[in-house]
């Protein structure tokens, strides 16, 4: 409710007289009588609200939001951060929300000290830029040097050697050829789907002293393709020192020489480069030739792959430390259901300036928040209660969010509805979005009112995207933004939407204002886009009488899924179990669409009847839970969804059942019956997820 803004009228301090209190007692009943019985969701006033959000939007309004929020870096754990942290929770206060930080004491990791240094046979030394060019004075500006967080600190020094991107295919190509990176510098550009972490990873496995990486950028760009791309090593996400539970001050923490908290990094050093400084050391490698495909692939000048007679020596020292973050929470409480969750998230917190990643989400957030607020002045007031959620140290991994999400988990699996991310809301063109299936026809509904500003003819976004890749939905297999816990951990159907495949300053000091409004967003319309989408999404999702979700999405996608490996696996496996338990989902899929379409035709008229449209709304809102397991993926246990999460396998292309895809590819180091048995335990573990997500869509006991 928004604060008081006048004084109270004197003349109403008398004691009321009985007729007065009677005559109030029954206009109480009488509005009681009708928000429970005709909440203010009939479709005149529902439409009405739908306009007046989409009226109010203001791309001015979200430009003065980012030139605020990136006026400065604001890495996570950073005294500059606190700026950011209290601009936030101002402007939800100011707005009249009820505000709150939550703080988390953390491990985060900060560099002290980087070198790269090429030694020539004639005992010249040439040493190489490690910043971006044309960037002010790291310290006056506020920027920290480029580095990977939680990479070890070490000194090596060796021969090295090119390997792609780093993947084991890429390591076979080398071995192959002859070329040993065992005791040899890895050097590798980003790209080929793998993270930071498991590229080092892979090579400390081959043998590597070390890795040095870097991204190609994009020579159109200009200056802009120098940029070094920050970034985090470490596996998994969420707090390293409290894992499976929040990081509170007082809390329990496992020590730093744990030994499950020093499997989470590397055990060689890493860093970024400059493309120029990369290009220096490639220029240097002797060899055998480069396959053709690596020379032809991006901006490098590749001739050979290594090792050559120059050395590299690579330093680098970091330090790990506990540092507070500090989450920002706003609620508008809900009218009918409080109890019942509509989170929508964005993560604050930015290697540099963050222009892109992540406050043009957050500037779309904040502004979000300010159209509601604007509703609820002209007498709205959401069916189920909406928490807008502002992260910290997202870019260490996940981090505020995972431990927001383990310490709420209990709450989170009985009360939310869903959760809508968006991290960089706008990279540059295009409409793109990533769920999970039960929500792929809102997300189609709602683009189908929003206008994309980018068309040459009036069009909506759903028009648009439908000619760009055929309304195209990816599904939220990555570890890669905070949809990652409430998803693959707590069960939330979850939405992530944004503007923008690439864009050529990720992580990078040229992620600014300037580049946004030169670049990805001028006017800030998309900016305006994904607003109107992600806002309407909150809207449905919280005001909808039934919830808008289809399962029936689902149950496609489980049958498509199941194709695609019964078209790799072997014969002599049979996927019967799984089979069986799609049909059964789809056949209680089918049950709940029908019941939704029944309610949805009858109007709340009796108690029994609003306590029916409360027990499908639980289903349908529990039914993703189905889908977790206690003993999670095999190797990362914490990731508890078996039909979306992180695989090992990246070579299969599979994003789905990653239990399953992992099993196949560990079975190739197998017997033929030991490999079949482990991919057979796995599609059963799969099976029964589904079965569970099915009983809790009947809502009945098996």
């Amino acid at each position: 409710m928004p604060p008081n803004l006048t004084k109270p009228n004197s003349g109403f301090t008398s004691k009321p007289s009985p007729l007065c209190t009677f005559v109030s007692l029954i206009i109480l009943l009488i509005i009681g009588f009708y928000t429970l019985h005709y909440p203010p969701g009939n479709p005149k006033k529902v439409l009405r609200f739908q306009q007046i959000f989409l009226s109010s939007a203001s791309n001015s309004t979200i430009a003065s939001y980012l030139r605020s929020l990136t006026s400065h870096p604001h890495l996570a754990g950073t005294k500059p951060s606190l700026e950011t942290i209290h601009y936030v929770k101002t402007h939800f206060q100011n707005l009249g929300l009820e505000t709150h930080t939550v703080p988390f004491q953390t491990l985060l990791s900060y560099p002290v000290h980087a070198s790269v240094s090429m030694h020539f046979g004639n005992g010249t030394v040439l040493n190489l830029p490690l910043n971006e060019m044309g960037i002010p004075s790291y310290p006056s500006s506020g920027l920290i040097q480029p580095y990977h967080a939680f990479s070890p600190s070490g000194t090596v020094h060796g021969k090295v050697v090119f390997a792609n991107h780093g993947r084991e295919d890429d390591y076979r190509t080398l071995g192959l050829m002859g070329a040993n990176v065992n005791g040899c510098i890895v050097i590798v550009r980003k790209g080929g789907g793998l993270s930071r972490g498991a590229v080092v990873k892979i090579a400390e496995k081959k043998g590597a002293l070390g890795v040095l990486m870097y991204a190609e950028g994009d020579v159109s760009k200009g200056s802009f393709g120098s940029g070094v791309e920050r970034g985090t090593v470490m596996e998994g996400v969420g707090d390293p020192l409290t894992p499976g539970w929040g990081a509170d001050e007082d809390g329990e923490r496992l020590k730093l020489e744990d030994k499950k908290v020093l499997e989470r990094f590397p055990g060689i050093p890493s860093l970024p480069l400059p493309f120029e400084s990369a290009q220096l050391i490639l220029d240097s490698l002797g060899g055998p030739l480069a396959p053709q495909e690596w020379r032809d692939s991006g901006r490098s000048n590749l001739s050979h792959v290594g090792s050559g007679l120059v050395m590299v020596n690579f330093t680098y020292q970091g330090e790990k430390k506990l540092a507070t973050i500090y989450n920002v929470v706003a609620v508008i409480r809900g009218l009918e259901e409080p109890d019942r969750y509509v989170l929508m998230g964005n993560h604050r917190d930015a290697w540099t300036y963050g222009a892109v990643d992540p406050n043009s989400g957050t500037a779309t957030l904040l502004d979000i928040a300010r159209r509601y607020a604007l509703l609820m002045r002209k007498g709205w007031n959401p069916r189920r209660t909406i928490i807008f959620c502002s992260w910290d140290a997202e870019e260490f991994g996940m981090i505020g969010s995972t431990e927001w999400v383990e310490q709420n988990l209990v709450n989170l699996g009985a009360k939310a509805v869903a959760y809508l991310n968006v991290d960089c809301a706008v990279q540059g063109p295009g409409f793109f979005a990533g769920a999970t299936p039960q929500l792929d026809n809102l997300i189609f509904e709602v683009t189908k009112k929003v206008q994309d500003q980018d068309s040459e003819v009036v069009a909506t976004i759903y028009e648009k995207w439908k000619t760009m890749n055929g309304n195209n939905i990816q599904r939220l297999s990555g570890v890669d933004s905070d949809f990652a816990p409430f998803l693959q951990h707590a069960g939330v159907p979850s939405v992530d939407i944004y503007y923008g495949r690439d864009f050529p300053v990720y992580h990078t000091a040229f992620d600014s204002f300037n580049w946004m409004i030169n670049n990805a967003d001028p006017f800030f319309w998309r900016h305006v886009a994904v607003a109107g989408v992600w806002g309407l999404l909150g809207l449905r999702l919280a005001n909808d009488p039934v919830l808008p979700l289809d399962y029936l999405s689902y149950a496609k996608q489980l049958q498509e899924y199941k194709d695609s490996f019964s078209r790799v696996l072997d014969g002599n496996i049979s996927l019967s179990p799984l089979a069986a338990s799609i049909q059964e989902f789809t056949f209680a899929a089918k049950q709940a669409n029908e019941e939704t379409k029944k309610l949805m035709e009858q109007e709340f008229t009796n108690d029994l009847l609003a306590l029916k449209v409360r027990a499908l709304n639980d289903r349908l809102m529990l039914a993703e839970r189905g889908f977790l397991d206690t003993d999670g993926i095999k190797g990362r246990e914490w990731f508890k969804h078996l039909i979306y999460g992180p695989r090992s396998n990246y070579e299969s292309g599979l994003e789905f059942f990653p239990g399953i895809s992992d099993a196949m590819a560990e079975s190739k180091n197998m017997s033929q019956k030991d490999g079949h048995a482990a991919i057979k335990h796995e599609i059963w573990r799969v099976a029964r997820a589904i079965q569970r997500a099915a009983a809790a869509l009947k809502g009945e006991l098996v």
